[in-house]
């Protein structure tokens, strides 16, 4: 939810010219102000949350911190927000504008309202998650935690030897919640101790947990590594499976939707707030999402008239599901080769073109039950290249379509030309690292499959109907769940409708929205804003519209809110006209 330099728009010429002035020097003094706090903002939470700053990509002076999650920490954070919210209130931000602070400062502002807005859900209560629990997060921080050294191993070692606490620390939490009545639902809870039992029953070797020591080959440090494995994380796991198991699971709620839980509704609003950035009723994303179903129900039609005779709907879906794979290594090199594809289109499109590179990996076995398709950004200090890791589970369920749809939502020209883009910004504040949209990078990634389909990168009808099939279909079924009391079966029966994905698949995202309310109607809210914003920059300039240059406007302030996305776009067609 986190991932800026501002578009410097024109400066009254009067101003230019004149000797600085009390007016003058009163916006600079709010720059400063706002930059400061900024710099304690990054500061602050590299100190706090050193694992997370780590998987995503932050130099830091040492790698042996660990997130404090105990609650005196969560209040101190709190009262900190609180603190730099307030010293905001006191910035004038129109006297910003046109300077690379008024980005620095929306997007800081907007960050700290979200977060304090969203502390009525009491997610510390409940936050037993397959999707971005502590025991899915820590496979990543293992093949990202620096070795080589003796002082990288020292630090190592002393940092996943704070995991149990953690780990205790946790427990603790969802005792209190069971207290309260929060709990996470079931089915959730299931999956999250299938995942628990499998890394209980990986060798050592094999094992998330033992991450640092394959890559790092001295014998001292394996067999210190192998004690704290044996002696302090396993037993750890062993803990939070078997509390999850014999006391959490039969006080889990039966229920799906947030709506359930105390202050549900609020809940359920401040997260859709902090995916999205808007503050929108959800009925009015409900109906939205329904609009441009109904349109794409069309669309999809309309190319099987023209490709297979038919405006037939099942008809059109068996023919665009087409071929599948027959095993892993087939489904890891297709994709591979839709990236490198992309990756060699992108400059025809794009003035620039990210330095640094993606790879793609598979996902751990262990996470193949649970686990979607995810990218993973470059080191700050190109140490390490942006990961694209994909799911290799029941190849043969996958189809050829939505791999190619997912690789170029994933990396070119989606996720990984974004988000690169927004880490090499020159000038751009380390906060922009920190802070982002979620409508504006999942945006920019729907937006990115209708691109592809522009740039000639799939190769057949098969994606051109799939890409079709799912969009805004999870502005529907994210309240559905979580306000309008869809059940389960009710859920997972609209999505299979779509016609784009199989019932496992789709039972897997019902978990998945359940896990994260609100985040599946990021997607479609951005993306509709972008393709709106270009159907208005095109209307507007006609013959002097330029492709390459609105991606540059569209991306060249990072992951900025919907409403200052917006309002650039917006300067930047003035200036054009």
């Amino acid at each position: 939810m986190r991932p800026s330099r501002v578009t410097i728009l024109p400066v009254l010429l009067a101003l230019a010219c004149a000797a600085p002035s009390l007016a003058a020097q009163a916006p600079a003094d709010d720059a400063a102000r706002v930059t400061a706090l900024a710099d304690e903002y990054v500061a602050a939470f590299l100190a706090a949350y050193p694992d997370e700053a780590e998987v995503y990509g932050f130099t830091l002076e040492r790698h042996d911190g660990l997130t404090d999650n105990g609650p005196a920490a969560l209040a101190a954070w709190r009262a900190r927000e609180d603190a730099w919210l307030a010293t905001l209130a006191s910035v004038d931000a129109a006297g910003l504008r046109g300077r690379p602070e008024w980005i620095t400062y929306g997007m800081l502002r907007e960050r700290l309202q979200a977060s304090q807005a969203v502390r009525v859900c009491r997610m510390e209560l409940w936050a037993v998650n397959q999707m971005s629990g502590w025991q899915v997060n820590v496979s990543t921080l293992g093949q990202v935690q620096p070795v080589g050294t003796s002082a990288l191993r020292e630090q190592a070692l002393a940092r996943w030897g704070r995991l149990p606490g953690y780990v205790d620390n946790e427990i603790a939490w969802l005792r209190e919640g069971v207290r309260l009545g929060y709990t996470t639902p079931r089915p959730n809870v299931q999956l999250v101790i299938r995942q628990l039992d499998g890394i209980l029953a990986m060798p050592a070797a094999q094992s998330p947990l033992y991450g640092p020591a394959q890559r790092d080959s001295t014998p001292a440090f394996r067999a210190a590594w192998e004690a704290l494995v044996r002696d302090g994380l396993l037993p750890a796991v062993r803990r939070y499976r078997d509390y999850l198991a014999n006391e959490y699971l039969p006080a889990a709620r039966e229920t799906l939707g947030v709506g359930a839980l105390p202050d549900g509704r609020a809940c359920y609003q401040a997260a859709f707030r902090t995916y999205t950035t808007l503050d929108r009723a959800p009925e009015e994303t409900f109906r939205l999402g329904q609009e441009r179903v109904a349109r794409n129900v069309e669309e999809v039609r309309e190319i099987g008239r023209r490709s297979w005779g038919t405006a037939d709907l099942d008809s059109i879906r068996v023919r665009a599901r087409g071929e599948r794979f027959a095993d892993r290594e087939a489904l890891l090199a297709f994709s591979r080769e839709a990236v490198e594809r992309g990756r060699a289109q992108v400059p025809r499109w794009f003035r620039t073109m990210p330095r640094a590179g993606v790879v793609v990996e598979p996902h751990p076995a262990f996470l193949e039950a649970t686990a979607s398709d995810q990218y993973f950004p470059a080191a700050e200090d190109g140490s390490r290249p942006a990961q694209y890791r994909i799911n290799l589970g029941a190849p043969g369920e996958k189809t050829r379509a939505g791999a190619e749809i997912t690789a170029y939502h994933e990396t070119y020209p989606g996720h990984h030309l974004q988000i690169s883009a927004a880490q090499e910004l020159p000038g751009a504040h380390p906060v922009s690292r920190l802070v982002g949209s979620g409508s504006y990078v999942e945006g920019w990634a729907r937006y990115a499959e209708a691109l592809a389909e522009e740039m000639g990168l799939y190769t057949g009808d098969g994606p051109r109907v799939d890409r079709r099939l799912w969009p805004a279909r999870g502005m529907v079924v994210d309240p559905g769940i979580h306000l309008f009391g869809w059940t389960r079966e009710q859920a997972v029966e609209y999505i299979v409708a779509a016609g784009r994905f199989d019932r496992a698949f789709s039972e897997a995202l019902v978990d998945r929205i359940v896990a994260w309310p609100g985040q599946l109607t990021a997607y479609d809210t951005g993306g509709l804003e972008i393709f709106a914003l270009r159907a208005e920059a095109e209307r507007a300039l006609g013959d002097r519209f330029d492709v390459r240059e609105f991606h540059d406007v569209v991306l060249r302030n990072g992951a900025v809110t919907l409403p200052m996305l917006r309002e650039s776009v917006q300067a930047w067609i003035a200036e054009k006209r």
